[in-house]
Order: structure tokens, then sequence, then C-alpha cells
């Protein structure tokens, strides 16, 4: 069974196209008041439970979070999906961004979605919704994308940032004055800023480690400063794409030792804590159902175990297109204890240094900040309509 749980009235798909409304002065789920600038910083891993946790290293963050400034991001709980979420205001079964390594059924492969664009996968069609960065070029507002100029021109870029200029600047203190230099320079923007600084450290050393505090501590900071320089008619959020969860070596299940795990099986995608497996073709001898069955079996007590239609059925995706349905796969498993899933037979078997981790339906994984500050820290009132 999966968890009965109660998603938040607001989503990560509200953020961007209510800050887009803001701009226009029409009324959003958000109820932002208008504004002529919006800026939405993006810090990938921050989960609110992390940010209460460690409130005394993020003075601004917790400060500013009250009980209704927390949100519910995406199922799966990853980058790929959250932030093309994000950036469409749709969820991932419209989108087409189902998880971090998914199913394209034309080649038969499973690609990375954040690294493994090739000519084979065109950004422009895979990625199938319009950005709002291309609605609001749309409405003549210019939109930029602050971040790192590796991700500058890569195919998850092109695929969920078109629309927008991309700015980059490579240290956090830098992402910020670039966006003070868009705001002096447009006078009226949308601004996403990326930091992926605590996403890069929990996975290294944990977010409870060291560099995880100190990537939270320089964050913080940053806001701050910028939150009180922000003009009269401009307005900020921040949020996250996901939270993290922190496994220990302990709790790494080599799945493919079991014989029945695998069974039937023709490749594996998604993550450690929330795998996807894509059965054999044009055979019916492993179905959907015996499949789930079998890891109900075994992993029954530390997973969740649904197969496509069960979880389509559940929304866990949101709305489904008939095109991105397939990518999704025949059986999903999703983590509900401190374990992570690995394939041992895979030739790259890097990502078990992992610490940080994140994929699955808990709280710690789903509960993302929404944390307003400038314009954007007074609701919408009439008198502002």
């Amino acid at each position: 069974m999966l968890p009965a749980r109660r998603f938040s009235a607001l989503r990560l798909a509200d953020v961007l196209p209510s800050c887009l409304l803001a701009i226009d002065g029409e009324e959003n789920v958000l109820e932002l008041p208008p504004v002529s600038q919006a800026v939405v910083v993006l810090a990938d891993g921050l989960g609110a439970g992390s940010v209460r946790a460690r409130a005394g290293h993020a003075r601004f963050l917790s400060a500013h979070m009250k009980k209704a400034d927390i949100i519910d991001g995406v199922f799966p709980a990853t980058t790929a999906a959250g932030i093309a979420t994000l950036t469409t205001g749709v969820e991932p079964g419209i989108h087409g961004l189902v998880g971090y390594r998914v199913l394209d059924v034309e080649r038969d492969r499973v690609v990375n979605q954040l690294t493994g664009w090739d000519t084979g996968m065109d950004p422009a069609s895979w990625q199938r919704e319009q950005t709002v960065f291309e609605r609001a070029a749309d409405a003549g507002i210019p939109s930029f994308a602050i971040g790192i100029k590796r991700f500058a021109d890569s195919g998850f870029t092109r695929a969920v940032l078109r629309g927008a200029t991309y700015v980059i600047a490579d240290a956090i203190p830098d992402r910020f004055d670039a966006a003070r230099r868009i705001l002096a320079e447009n006078p009226r923007a949308l601004v996403y800023l990326y930091v992926s600084e605590l996403d890069v450290a929990a996975h290294a050393k944990g977010w409870e480690s060291a560099a995880w505090l100190a990537a939270l501590e320089e964050l913080d900071s940053q806001l701050l400063r910028f939150a009180s320089e922000l003009g009269r008619d401009a307005g900020m959020l921040v949020t996250a794409d996901h939270g993290v969860i922190d496994v220990p070596a302990s709790g790494h299940v080599l799945f493919d030792t079991v014989p029945e795990l695998v069974d039937g099986v023709r490749h594996v995608g998604g993550e450690p804590r929330c795998v996807q497996l894509y059965l054999e073709p044009n055979q019916d001898r492993v179905t959907a159902d015996s499949l789930a069955q079998a890891w109900r079996s075994v992993e029954g007590e530390r997973a969740w175990v649904v197969t496509r239609d069960e979880a389509v059925a559940a929304g866990l995706f949101g709305r489904v297109h008939d095109a991105v349905r397939p990518r999704i796969g025949d059986v999903v498993v999703i983590a509900r204890k401190r374990v992570a899933y690995y394939d041992s037979r895979e030739s790259n078997q890097s990502g078990r240094s992992m610490v940080g981790q994140h994929g699955a339906l808990t709280d710690e994984e789903l509960r993302v900040p929404l944390v307003r500050s400038g314009v954007f820290g007074r609701k919408r009132t009439p008198s502002s309509a």
C-alpha cells in the first residue's frame, strides 16, 4: 500500500507561473502581489526538514519559513523531474522527464535525463511543454537563468530553460551579483537562479555533514543580503526541487543478487530510492503484476512496489500523457526505509559512494520550502489587484 499522505495545496509547479502572472499584475495561485521583477532561487537538495533541523545555521531561511511556506515538490523526488516541473508549471507525466534515468522506447535504451542527452534525443521535443520563460517572451517580459558554466549548453538546460537568457556565474556570490545586475538593467524581469552546492555536498558527504552545512550557511548569508537590497517593485521566492535523506552503506541493497527480482527485466532505470524496471517486450512469462509481487514478497517491508498502471492511477506522476506513459517503468520500487537499491551488474558502480540520496515519497525528500521576501513577503490584497 502506498502511504496515505495529504499533499499541500500549493505545488512546485505553481512557483514560476505565479511569478510571471505577478509581473503581469494578474491573480495567481500563490497570491503574489504585483511586481515588476521576480527572482526565483532554486536550492537543489534543500528539504524543508533540513532547514528546520539546522535553523541556527540558516537564520534567514528559518525566520521566513512559516508552516504555510512548505510545499510539495514532485515524484520522483529528483532533480530532472523537479526542475522541469518548476520551469514548465506541469507535472512529470506531462512534461515527460519522469525520473533520473528513463526508457527511450524508440532506441531501446535507458537515458540519463541530466547528462545523457545526445543527437538521438532532441531536448525541444523530448521535454514536451512550453516553458514559463517562453511564455514570458511571448508576453514581452525578459527572462534569465543564472547558473554555472558547465550547464550553459547542456541538453537538460536546452530542454527546461529554453526561452531564458543563460547567464554564467560559477560561485554562489557571483550568481547573486549577476542577479543584481540583471535587475538593475531590466525594469521588468523574471530571474531564475540555480544553486547546486547543497545537493553536491549531500551526495558526497551527506546532508548532516560539515560540507553541507557550510554550503547552507553561504547560501543563507547571500539570501539575507540579496533580500535586503531588493527594490520596491521586486519579489523573491526561495524553493527546492527535493530534499535529501542520508543512507549508510549498510542500507545498500544489491537487488540483482535475488534472481526473481530481475527475472524478465530488460532495463533498470530511475535511481536508487526510486527504481524503475522495464520488462522484456513480446513475452508474457513475466508480467508487471508478477514482477511486482516478487518484489513485494522480498522487499515489501522496505519499499512500496507498484506497477505502472497503479502508479498512474494513484496520480504519483500527476496527469500522464499517452506519449509519456511508456517512459515510466513497468514496475516502480519506492524506498520507504533508509535503503538504496543498486544493481551490482552495472559496470559503473560510482553511485554507491553517495551518502545523500533522494527520489522517494518520504517527507524528507518531498517537502521543500517556499520562502517569500521583498514584495512577495506580502500576500496579494484586493487593493493590489
